[in-house]
C-alpha cells in the first residue's frame, strides 16, 4: 500500500487549524455549530439538537455527516433526544440519496473512539454516504485513489433543497 502524507488534514481533524488555515484549539465541529456561515461551511440544515454537514474529505460524492451539538464521544452520553434525531436525520439522508442520486444503498456508520479510527474522538458524528454497483473502479482498489466527479458546492446545491423543505414544514419527525 502506497502512504499519502497529508499533514494539512490532521492539523484540521485534531482542531489544531481551521478551514481557512488559520489556527484553532476549538472542535471543528463546535465551531461549525457556533457559525452561521453555512453555505461556506456545507452545512445543510440544523436541527434542535444535531446539524447535517457535507464532509469536506469526502470518501464518494454525498459524503455527508449528522453531528449533535452536544460535545461527547460515546453514544452513552448522548442525549436520549439527541440520538433519536441523528438517526431521523440518517434515515432522511438515505431516502434524499435514492430520490437525488438514486443511491442503490449507503454506508451509515459511525468510528466510537480514536481506536476505532474516529478522527475527531471526543466528539461523535455519523457519517451517510451514498452508494452504487460499480462506484469502487480500479484507480480506487489498485491506486488507492478517489475520483469525485462533483465538486462539494455543487453537491451541497442538489442536497440543500431537501432541508430547506424540512425546515419549512417542521415536521414531529424528520421522514415524515
Amino acid at each position: 500500500m502506497d502512504l499519502l502524507w497529508s499533514p494539512w488534514r490532521y492539523r484540521y481533524i485534531a482542531g489544531l487549524e481551521r478551514q481557512d488555515g488559520e489556527a484553532s484549539s476549538v472542535c471543528p465541529f463546535c465551531r461549525i455549530a457556533a457559525e452561521t456561515c453555512d453555505e461556506e461551511t456545507f452545512v445543510l440544515y440544523r436541527g434542535r439538537h444535531n446539524f447535517v454537514i457535507l464532509n469536506i474529505h469526502p470518501y464518494i460524492n454525498g459524503h455527508t455527516m449528522v453531528i449533535p451539538y452536544a460535545h461527547v464521544g460515546t453514544l452513552t452520553a448522548l442525549p436520549l433526544e439527541a440520538g433519536y434525531e441523528l438517526f431521523d436525520l440518517t434515515r432522511y439522508l438515505t431516502e434524499i440519496f435514492a430520490r437525488e442520486y438514486r443511491a442503490m444503498g449507503c454506508n451509515i456508520g459511525m468510528n466510537l473512539g480514536q481506536a476505532a479510527g474516529a478522527g475527531i474522538a471526543d466528539h461523535l458524528h455519523m457519517h451517510v454516504l451514498p452508494r452504487w454497483f460499480g462506484d469502487v473502479n480500479f484507480l480506487t482498489t489498485i491506486g488507492e485513489t478517489r475520483v469525485l466527479p462533483e465538486e462539494l458546492p455543487m453537491t451541497y446545491a442538489r442536497l440543500r433543497p431537501y432541508f430547506a423543505q424540512l425546515a419549512r414544514s417542521e415536521p414531529s419527525s424528520v421522514g415524515d
